[in-house]
């Protein structure tokens, strides 16, 4: 959601988190939402590095439901089939899953061919997270509940010449 901002829990988090990345990385980029953008300042003062802003790593364009809360939508059966069949619905006006996943993936194999061998932080949001995991697991759109991705949690990818692994999903700083 447009303008959201970290609070001091979630930079306290933010904080953790950017102690735990290793090695080193050459290249952190983020979505161009608010609190990405915070969450990836947080870890380029850690690292030293700038921060790029990089449209591919947005948030799922929500459509008519931006703004609106979740009690709300409750109501709603396009919602409630939302959530049930991600993989082969999308909200009004907004922007399905499958080109969430495309959008991503498509960024993240760009990355991998012109940065081969480096360590990137990627700075992104539930949904685009949760697409690229299924994608690198060979997980249906459909089960996106089976995939669970936290708020200033730790995802990691590694890529070599067979393609992308899942090393690590939803690693969460310690308390």
């Amino acid at each position: 959601m447009p303008g959201v901002e970290l609070d001091d829990q979630g930079c306290r988090e933010v904080e953790i988190c950017a102690s735990l990345i290793d090695p080193n990385p050459s290249l952190i980029q983020s979505s161009p939402q608010l609190r990405a953008l915070q969450t990836a300042d947080i870890i380029a003062r850690h690292c030293r590095l700038p921060v790029e802003i990089a449209p591919a790593l947005d948030e799922l364009d929500a459509g008519d439901w931006t703004g609106r809360g979740f009690a709300e939508l409750e109501a709603d059966p396009v919602w409630q089939r939302w959530n049930e069949k991600r993989g082969s619905s999308m909200p009004p006006n907004g922007e399905s899953m499958a080109a969430v996943q495309q959008r991503i993936v498509s960024h993240i194999d760009q990355l991998c061919r012109a940065r081969s061998g480096e360590c990137i932080v990627l700075v992104s949001h539930a949904e685009p997270i949760r697409a690229t995991i299924m994608h690198v697991a060979r997980i249906a759109l459909d089960d996106f509940h089976s995939v669970e991705v936290a708020p200033a949690s730790i995802s990691t990818l590694v890529a070599d010449s067979t393609g992308i692994k899942l090393e690590q999903a939803n690693q969460k700083a310690p308390a």
